[in-house]
């Protein structure tokens, strides 16, 4: 779940990247670049942190040029961050070419294995965006005359990823004196959108995650870039698009809807504000059904993806809705932080409690999600502490009981809270009085019914279904088992941290 944006202009683009790129900040809080075009020269600033902390004044005067591409990067398989694999990657052979990445390949051990042994390439990280970059340019260095390229042979060369990739992927790209290069995956799991905006000087374009990025800058919105198709801006600004997949179909994940997107974006044509309303009907609709005898006093939502489904809970069952938790907006995302040590820490520094809305009262708490328990757990305590008489637990999806592998970090199914566990028992461990689920029917229903022409979702962390055919097993063994290294290292390295913390403290 990273945020991607690309943009051709008649303008320097430097500031509409970084705007961009701050919009989409929920996306990834790990590392941020921008790569901008100044004819055929590339300028690349990428680092560790908040967009906001990465870019300072001497970089965005660096950053020349009409046309660019910005990332910014959420770390899979409890990786911390690492200055090798921050994004965008560039290669120079046989053109110059930048990328990056939203998603996850879940064939990158055997495209490393094509690359270096087939097409002679060399992968540097273990980055599958690396290996995607260089699966392009190979694809390019194919088809390309005399070291020429038009837009048959880009598109030829995006046909060839198309070919090789599987998984989940949303792509910008820069071919150095060709233009801006954008593709969604053949199943469009992840989103990609694209939109326009007329300027005095001409018509200018933009690509990004989210609708809102485009919103947010003065673009209009086009459409979504359709599942295998890829887009070509050159750098006069003429657009071209081929479908270059033709049995491709239409599953965007549905957790972007439950927690990923930002509320007031549309993906796929689907507003997910509203889909998260629709989630709170349909909860409403499940305690009337199964869950009258609880005596609920106040409905509470643990901010901030839960709010929509709250509001339109608690209207439906005609409860008041407060607000009892403060969100310190200046912690990141729990269940994406390298190491559970840091999780777990960060869950009170994140959140805290407005006893009065707690005292004496049954509580309905509602969460988007319950993934690894840990932030459920301490939720659950804080409503105790604050002196709820009982805490009830809503989550607006359903049990997470498998691991996602296109570009979520959805951890090991050992530390799945719902994986071979019943709800009565989940709701012991993470201590509330009664645990209410979504149905992944009335999931799945919930977010069509805004777009009926939406008919199947990637749903694989609640069903178990992985869309793109080729999950096994043993793949899902093995990508456990990175999981497992990257969050023992994660965790060596916070512990390593904290002693050089404590020894500087001490020598002062």
């Amino acid at each position: 779940m990273c945020g991607i944006v690309g943009v051709v202009a008649k303008n320097p683009v430097n500031q509409l990247l970084y705007d961009g790129l701050m919009v989409l900040q929920h996306r990834g809080q790990d590392a941020a670049g921008i790569v901008t075009a100044d004819g055929p020269t590339f300028h690349m600033h990428k680092g560790p942190g908040m967009v906001r902390d990465v870019f300072r004044t001497r970089n965005m005067r660096a950053l020349a040029g009409f046309s660019g591409i910005a990332h910014t990067r959420y770390p899979t398989a409890g990786s911390a961050w690492s200055a090798a694999e921050s994004q965008p990657f560039y290669v120079n052979s046989p053109f110059g070419i930048v990328l990056g990445h939203n998603g996850n390949l879940t064939n990158t051990e055997q495209l490393k294995q094509e690359l270096f042994r087939q097409d002679l390439r060399h992968v540097n990280t273990n980055s599958d965006s690396e290996v995607m970059l260089n699966v392009l340019a190979h694809e390019l260095q194919e088809g390309a005359t005399n070291y020429k390229l038009d837009p048959a042979t880009i598109f030829a060369a995006a046909s060839g990823v198309y070919r090789r990739c599987r998984g989940a992927y949303a792509v910008v790209a820069m071919i150095a004196g060709y233009g801006l290069l954008a593709f969604r995956d053949a199943h469009g799991i992840r989103p990609l959108v694209f939109g326009r905006a007329e300027t005095e000087s001409g018509t200018e374009y933009m690509v990004a995650s989210e609708s809102v990025a485009l919103d947010a800058l003065g673009f209009q919105v086009v459409r979504d870039v359709a599942p295998g198709e890829a887009i070509l801006i050159d750098p006069d600004g003429t657009f071209y698009s081929r479908q270059c997949v033709p049995d491709a179909s239409l599953n965007p994940c549905i957790f972007e809807f439950v927690y990923l997107a930002r509320p007031d974006s549309v993906i796929d044509g689907i507003s997910v504000y509203e889909t998260r309303l629709r989630m709170g009907v349909s909860l409403a609709e499940k305690i009337r059904r199964q869950y009258r005898h609880l005596d609920i006093d106040v409905v509470i939502p643990i901010p901030d993806s839960s709010r929509p489904a709250a509001m339109e809970l608690s209207k439906q069952l005609n409860l008041p809705y407060r607000e009892g938790f403060i969100k310190n907006r200046y912690i990141g995302r729990t269940f994406i932080m390298p190491g559970q040590g840091m999780r777990r820490k960060s869950v009170r520094q994140k959140l805290n409690s407005i006893a009065m809305e707690f005292r004496g009262k049954n509580v309905l708490l509602v969460d988007d999600s319950i993934v690894r328990g840990n932030t459920s757990r301490e939720i659950v305590q804080m409503a105790r502490e604050s002196g709820a008489r009982k805490v009830f637990f809503a989550s607006a999806a359903p049990p997470v009981r498998y691991p996602n592998v296109y570009g979520i970090d959805m951890p090991t199914r050992e530390e799945l809270i719902a994986c071979g566990k019943s709800e009565a028992e989940i709701a012991r461990e993470i201590g509330c009085d009664e645990l209410i689920y979504q149905d992944l029917d009335a999931l799945r229903e919930d977010v069509r019914s805004v777009n009926p022409k939406v008919v199947n979702f990637e749903d694989s962390c609640f069903s178990g279904v992985y869309v793109t055919g080729d999950v096994t097993k043993e793949y899902l063994d093995g990508v456990e088992a990175q999981r497992r290294d990257g969050a023992k290292m994660a965790d060596m390295a916070a512990a390593a941290s904290a002693q050089l913390d404590l020894g500087l403290e001490l020598v002062e």
